[in-house]
C-alpha cells in the first residue's frame, strides 16, 4: 500500500479546517426547532470522554446519530460544532457529539476505541432523547470520518464494546482512508508506533458485509485527496460491500463540512445528500 491521502507540508487538520469553522459556531445562523438537549454526558472516565446530544423539539423515535469532528487527530473540541449537529437534528436526528483523547495524550488505537465506546454509550442513552438505538449511524469529517469508518468495518472495536452490531450505516466527509506510509508529523505523531500500520487504515477493513457507506469529498481538497474517497469505494464494491461516492467540484477540505451551515448552504448539496442517504439506510 502507498500512502494517496495526507497532503505534505500538512499544516494540520485543525489549522486547515477546525479553525475557520468555528466561526461558524460564533457568528453563522442555527438551524430552528432544534438545541442541544444535553451536555458533558460521560462515556468514559477522562476528562475528554464527554458527548453532547443535539436534537429536534419533542424527538420521538428518531434515526441516531454519531458525529465524529475533525482535527487531525489531535486537536478538537465537540463545542465547536453546534451547528453541524444542529443541521442534523433539524433534519430529523438524534444527534451525539462526543469528544475523545487527542495525540500526545493518547497514539493508536486509543482515539479509535474512544469513538467505539462513545458510539456504544449513545446506543444506551438514545431513548432518553428520543432516538432509536436499532436505527443507528456515525458520521465524520476529516480525521473523524477516519474514525467512523474504522468502528464501522474494523469489526474489533465495536465488538470490544459488546455492541458488534450497533452501526448501520456510516458516512464520511473527506475523510483519510489510505495514507501510508506515515511521512508527514500528523500521522506519524498518530499512528507511527503502530506494530502493523496497515491495521490503521479503513480500507484494509473493506468487506462485503459491512453496513453500508456514504463517503463525499470536494475535488479541490489539498488536505486529504479525494482520491482516498475512490480507493475506499472501489475497494468495497470489488470485495461486494455497499458504498456510495460523490466528489464536489470546486470544494476543499473545510468546505465539505461548512456546507452544513446556512450560511453555505447553497455551495453544495452535501447536507442533502448525505442524510438522504442515512435516513433511507437508516429508516
Amino acid at each position: 500500500m502507498t500512502r494517496r491521502g495526507l497532503f505534505a507540508p500538512l499544516l494540520g487538520l485543525a489549522a486547515a479546517a477546525c479553525s475557520p469553522l468555528s466561526l461558524l459556531n460564533a457568528v453563522g445562523p442555527r438551524d430552528r426547532g432544534t438545541g442541544r438537549v444535553a451536555r458533558d454526558l460521560p462515556y468514559g472516565d477522562d476528562p475528554r470522554q464527554k458527548m453532547d446530544v443535539y436534537a429536534p423539539a419533542q424527538a420521538t423515535n428518531l434515526p441516531v446519530l454519531v458525529f465524529f469532528y475533525g482535527g487531525g487527530w489531535d486537536s478538537g473540541d465537540r463545542t465547536v460544532y453546534g451547528w453541524a449537529a444542529q443541521a442534523l437534528a433539524a433534519r430529523g436526528f438524534v444527534v451525539f457529539v462526543p469528544d475523545y483523547r487527542l495525540v500526545p495524550q493518547v497514539h493508536f488505537p486509543a482515539f479509535i476505541q474512544d469513538a467505539a465506546a462513545a458510539t456504544a454509550r449513545a446506543g444506551e442513552l438514545a431513548t432518553t432523547y428520543g432516538g432509536d438505538p436499532a436505527r443507528l449511524g456515525v458520521l465524520g469529517h476529516s480525521a473523524g470520518a477516519h474514525l467512523a469508518m474504522m468502528i464501522t468495518l474494523d469489526r474489533r472495536y465495536m465488538a470490544a464494546v459488546d455492541q458488534p452490531d450497533l452501526i448501520k450505516a456510516a458516512a464520511g466527509l473527506a475523510g483519510p482512508y489510505d495514507f501510508l506510509p506515515f511521512d508527514v508529523a500528523a500521522s506519524r505523531n498518530a499512528f507511527g508506533r503502530a506494530p502493523d500500520p496497515t491495521l490503521t487504515q479503513p480500507v484494509t477493513f473493506a468487506r462485503a458485509d459491512a453496513p453500508p457507506l456514504w463517503l463525499g469529498h470536494g475535488t479541490d481538497d489539498v488536505v486529504v485527496h479525494d482520491e482516498d474517497t475512490i480507493i475506499l469505494r472501489d475497494r468495497m464494491i470489488a470485495v461486494g460491500g455497499r458504498c456510495e461516492a460523490k466528489l464536489y467540484p470546486g470544494l476543499n477540505h473545510a468546505d465539505l463540512i461548512a456546507t452544513f451551515s446556512p450560511l453555505f448552504r447553497k455551495k453544495a448539496p452535501v447536507l442533502d445528500d448525505v442524510t438522504t442517504f442515512l435516513h433511507r439506510e437508516l429508516g
